[in-house]
């Protein structure tokens, strides 16, 4: 029996490696404090409350010459949206995951472009 569980675990690691879904199974394996590619997004769980994320992250985007075109406050999400210094469009989702610590979820560009991403996260974290 047990031999039969450890083929099948086996088994679907082998399918979801040649699906190209190993981001997937890294972001179910990571915890706060690890960035997650994933879907043109980079997200990373906070030990911080949404409103100081979302003060950091107008922080953020005002120190890299980012233009926050429309922004979204509700219980369940804080959403800036904007462009660039360039002119490229930008994301940044914020929810929460306990009363204690939220979910910051960054895309610049389309598809998506993970340095410039990174460098908007890297920065959002610098304010925290």
């Amino acid at each position: 029996m047990l031999r039969k569980i450890c083929m099948g675990l086996l088994g679907i690691v082998f399918v979801v490696q040649m699906n190209g879904c190993v981001a997937l199974v890294g972001a179910a394996a990571g915890g706060a404090g690890t960035a997650t590619w994933l879907g043109g997004k980079l997200m990373e769980d906070v030990n911080t409350t949404m409103e100081r994320s979302h003060r950091a992250s107008r922080s953020a985007t005002k120190a890299l010459g980012m233009t926050v075109t429309k922004e979204t406050v509700k219980d369940s999400v804080i959403q800036l949206v904007g462009q660039t210094e360039f002119e490229r469009p930008f994301w940044i989702d914020i929810t929460p995951v306990t009363s204690k610590q939220t979910r910051i979820a960054v895309r610049v560009g389309v598809p998506g472009d993970k340095e410039a991403s990174q460098e908007l996260l890297d920065r959002i974290l610098s304010y925290l």
